[in-house]
């Protein structure tokens, strides 16, 4: 249905011209403002629950440890992937998007990167929701989720169910957001070939061509690297165990569907125990979003080189890319394993370098196959980590080791 929404737009964009943007703006913009009304609830019921449910598991000790430190790790090492793709490329430097608000703080005056995490504590947190200050709501949902469970549980456990709640009821909110994207993506493309043509399409590809790039290199290079030299396990053996698994990631663009089939690939093919399988693997869907984070690094990075190169904002120095780097990192925790969630994350890392939503819109019309891209390597990094992770408990009946 995006598809159609997208062809349509482009259709109507190319024979109707400058009059369809009567009904195409208003499209446009309603999905845009849909997609800014969910992101502080969703946020903080999303984060508090994820990490309020881990502290609950009882687990958080050495198994725990080496999980998180994992999902960390490879994390950070895919928007260091994609950071550095998208800055040897630069896909968004002379770009024709069409692009018409302007950015908000990109380019503001220069902050030293210990500022950037003393900024991260709110003075008060319900400004910092208020505002639209995303790292600074991270931090405190975070401090929320771990203490939470810190607290006797006549206390916190109502204040958790009632945030479980919320969280439910955010995600019906933002999956009904999700099936109007056909609407918004007719509204917001139809809008950008019935000013500019098909301009903006040319850099896309070439932008869409970065993000798979950078997903090759991590999925086929830095995953694999981390299977062998910290697991002892064989890429080979583990990508044969976990085909079926990977190609319903593929399928479905949603990690969260096909977490029974990555657990049962884990356990039957590659031979995981399921002590280990069944606490790593439903974390790893709801907190260890590789691809996504990547994807979100690039996509931002992309923005704002076009900006850049239009003389509306200054280039992103270290310290703003590491913002992007941050932000992309604690946004991608509390991604949903849903498809299209990383569409809505995305504008979290956009605000919080205040570049403005519209890029969100432009990118539709690339982003459901590279959804269905990095929802893949998301699957294949945890499903990575739990064999890293049952190796290094001395687990014996694996079926994935060297040799």
């Amino acid at each position: 249905m995006i598809f159609i929404g997208i062809i349509l737009g482009v259709l109507c964009g190319w024979l109707i011209g400058k009059p369809l943007l009567v009904v195409s703006k208003p499209l446009g913009t309603v999905f845009l403002t849909l997609l800014k009304m969910v992101i502080v609830p969703l946020i903080f019921s999303s984060i508090v629950t994820g990490v309020a449910g881990i502290g609950n598991t009882g687990n958080l000790g050495r198994m725990g440890g080496k999980t998180m430190l994992y999902y960390l790790t490879t994390s950070l090492l895919a928007i260091l992937t994609g950071l550095v793709v998208v800055n040897i490329f630069k896909p968004g430097v002379g770009a024709e998007l069409g692009l018409e608000a302007a950015p908000e703080t990109v380019g503001a005056e220069e902050t030293g990167l210990l500022d950037v995490f003393i900024r991260m504590i709110p003075e008060n947190p319900v400004a910092a929701a208020v505002e639209g200050n995303i790292l600074q709501l991270i931090f405190f949902a975070i401090l929320f989720g771990i203490f939470i469970t810190r607290v006797d549980q006549s206390l916190g456990g109502p204040v958790q169910v009632f945030l479980a709640g919320v969280f439910e009821v955010m995600m019906k909110i933002t999956r009904f957001i999700i099936m109007l994207t056909p609407f918004g993506a007719f509204g917001l493309v139809g809008s950008i070939v019935a000013e500019t043509g098909f301009a903006p399409f040319i850099p896309l590809g070439y932008y869409a061509i970065c993000v798979l790039l950078a997903l090759l290199i991590h999925a086929c290079v830095s995953l694999p690297l981390l299977l062998m030299l910290v697991g002892g396990v064989s890429p080979l053996k583990h990508v044969k165990a976990m085909g079926p698994a990977l190609l319903a990631a593929f399928s479905t663009a949603s990690s969260s569907a096909t977490l029974p089939l990555t657990m049962e690939c884990a356990e039957e093919h590659a031979g995981i125990s399921n002590r280990t399988s069944s606490f790593v693997l439903p974390l790893g869907a709801t907190v260890n979003m590789d691809g996504t984070a990547l994807y979100e690094c690039v996509a931002v990075i992309f923005i704002a080189q076009y900006y850049f190169s239009h003389g509306q904002a200054v280039e992103l120095s270290f310290v703003q890319q590491a913002v992007v780097v941050i932000t992309a990192l604690l946004a991608s925790i509390g991604a949903a394993g849903i498809p299209m969630a990383g569409l809505v994350m995305m504008s979290v890392v956009l605000k919080a370098v205040g570049l403005p939503l519209e890029g969100v819109g432009l990118i539709l019309a690339v982003d459901r196959i590279l959804d269905m891209l990095r929802t893949t390597v998301n699957v294949w990094s945890d499903s990575c980590g739990t064999a890293i992770i049952a190796a290094s408990e001395g687990e014996t009946e694996l079926k994935v080791k060297v040799g």
